[in-house]
């Protein structure tokens, strides 16, 4: 029985360009050079191809959170965003006790390892009380090295990112230590200066955790680690496009200092993404959405967001004006790329998994395939 089909007719967008009346030829679970004669052809005319999309921050949805669910809640919330076009994610770990996440990371390095997740970033506890957001402050410690690399261990080669305040004692030594280990240091939750910012940059940090939340804003006496992360080509910055956590205009900078190659569009979403507004558990934080935006009970502060990124595609395209090819590879090839699994996902190549998105000419998602599978078949009525 042939397993090889041909979707044909779309835009197709490639990493050389984008393709009128382009073809992608799937083959099992993989994307092939060529395809059989008697090949079944899907007609995708009036649509666009573009690559399944990356997150490489994420705590959870459709109700489920990485950070306290069952293995099922996992596989539930990554079936959600999976339903949004995400078709590789990272779980991201809020703020806890040492022993709960070096328990966590055991249980979803598993995941990891059977292919369901690409792997664990640690967003926190490593973190400065002052710009802590929706985090538990009792629950905070400095950087040291030690405690780093415990929990680096418990994910079992699995850890991809950890975010650190690198002002804090010790926060050098850590971006040192990750950076020999392979594991993305990313720099976030900080109230660093432009000359701490810089310093942890030369050190090997390569990422800002969502530019601008979470960290002084851009001061122009005081730049802050804003400015020195925008200026340095060796930071990708992590972007939320919800319109609620950035305006319009500081997307239109990040782009504008950092181009279609050093942008990555991040969901952060917490459980309610995909799910509705009500009352949530953030790890140990109590948060309310209201009209999809998520804020913390005590204090008001945003809590990550209920963003998918079929929505952040859109909005990009739509609203923001962007090119839809910087667009592809904020959402797919750059985080692909820094998490190291390019080989396999992030562009429409063949060899590659036949991981994508259907897009109609007004950005709404029609269909995804995951590892040639149609998670969303956009020839069904």
């Amino acid at each position: 029985m042939a397993t090889a089909k041909v979707l044909a007719g779309a835009r197709v967008v490639l990493p050389t360009g984008t393709v009128t009346d382009g073809r992608v030829i799937v083959d099992g679970a993989r994307i092939a050079g060529s395809a059989p004669a008697d090949a079944p052809t899907v007609d995708l005319s009036g649509h666009w191809v573009v690559p399944g999309f990356v997150d490489m921050h994420n705590h959870g949805g459709g109700g489920a959170s990485f950070t306290s669910g069952t293995v099922d809640d996992i596989l539930k919330g990554l079936h959600t965003h999976r339903l949004h076009g995400t078709t590789t994610a990272v779980a991201s770990f809020v703020t806890g006790d040492m022993d709960f996440l070096t328990q966590r990371a055991g249980l979803l390095s598993e995941l990891a390892e059977q292919g369901e997740l690409a792997g664990i970033h640690f967003e926190g506890p490593f973190i400065s009380p002052c710009r802590k957001g929706a985090h538990d402050e009792t629950l905070l410690r400095d950087p040291d090295p030690a405690a780093v690399r415990k929990l680096v261990d418990a994910a079992r080669g699995k850890a991809k990112m950890v975010t650190l305040a690198t002002e804090l004692p010790g926060g050098i030594d850590s971006v040192r230590l990750l950076a020999e280990q392979g594991v993305i240091a990313a720099i976030g939750h900080t109230d660093a200066t432009y000359e701490q910012t810089a310093l942890a940059i030369d050190a090997g940090a390569t990422v800002a955790t969502h530019l601008f939340n979470a960290m002084p804003p851009l001061g122009h006496r005081t730049p802050g680690p804003i400015a020195a992360l925008l200026e340095d080509d060796r930071i990708t910055v992590e972007l939320i496009n919800d319109g609620t956590h950035l305006h319009p205009a500081a997307l239109e900078l990040a782009f504008h200092h950092k181009g279609g190659e050093k942008v990555a569009f991040i969901t952060d979403a917490m459980d309610a993404a995909g799910f509705g507004d009500g009352r949530y558990m953030l790890g140990p934080m109590e948060v309310e959405v209201k009209d999809s935006v998520a804020r913390l009970v005590e204090g008001g502060s945003i809590a990550g967001s209920t963003l998918t990124l079929d929505r952040a595609f859109k909005r990009s395209v739509t609203i923001d004006k962007l090119d839809v090819e910087d667009v592809v590879r904020a959402i797919s090839a750059n985080p692909a790329r820094l998490l190291g699994i390019d080989d396999t996902v992030g562009s429409l190549e063949p060899g590659k998994d036949a991981d994508l998105v259907v897009l109609d000419e007004e950005f709404e998602l029609k269909g995804v395939m995951r590892k040639g599978e149609w998670i969303v078949d956009p020839t069904a009525s």
